[in-house]
């Protein structure tokens, strides 16, 4: 098991964004707590897309924490397999 994220760098309310995703809810959301998101910031909850938009400065510590630094590629074709 194991939470993602990956290398897209998309400008969001002047910040860098990439996307998180894990395999299970469980995993996605223990991680978010751990970087500090609010669990209502969570994208698409409950289905395939299910994921957060993190801020570089918590990708880092999401890194730091044990995820897995993967490419935008990688996520869409993790989310592909989940349908």
């Amino acid at each position: 098991m194991a939470v993602y994220v990956d290398d897209m760098k998309w400008p969001f309310r002047g910040m860098m964004m990439c996307h998180m995703l894990a395999d299970t809810s469980e995993e996605l959301h223990a991680m978010a707590e751990v970087i500090g998101m609010e669990r209502q910031w969570v994208q698409y909850p409950g289905t395939a897309k299910e994921h957060y938009d993190v801020p570089m400065a918590r990708r880092v510590i999401a890194v730091e924490a044990g995820a897995v630094e993967v490419s935008w590629r990688f996520m869409v074709s993790l989310i592909r397999s989940r349908r």
